[in-house]
């Protein structure tokens, strides 16, 4: 099981720390991402990271303000994001999985219960 944890009521242009927790297991082998559900709208991808690490890949909105990254064992996933702006408010999930493609949402097979962040201005 994941656990995200970090969300809350942030002021725009502050900077934002999410964790995502594997429970003790590790990530290895397996693609780690960030997806966000706001209100009334789809899920989309914010960014994830390949099994090696190799591939790290961005959505164009939040390219340049966010940066996730893994501890050495694997354990955790974070997203850090700075100059957060009121259209960031949303449920922030975490997944991972057998993946091929980083922003396809539909090929993570473990979901987090998810985190909101709430941005206003």
């Amino acid at each position: 099981q994941l656990q995200a944890s970090g969300g809350g009521s942030m002021q725009a242009g502050s900077s934002l720390g999410l964790s995502c927790s594997a429970s003790g297991r590790s990530f290895n082998y397996y693609a780690t991402g960030w997806f966000r559900q706001a209100p009334g709208k789809e899920r989309e991808f914010v960014g994830g990271v390949s099994w090696d690490g190799g591939e790290i890949d961005y959505a164009d909105s939040v390219k340049g303000r966010c940066t996730i990254s893994r501890n050495d064992a694997k354990t955790e996933l974070y997203l850090q994001m700075s100059s957060l702006r009121p259209e960031d408010t949303a449920v922030y999930y975490c997944a991972t999985g057998a993946v091929r493609d980083l922003e396809n949402g539909d090929e993570y097979q473990y979901w987090g219960q998810g985190t909101l962040v709430t941005v206003s201005s």
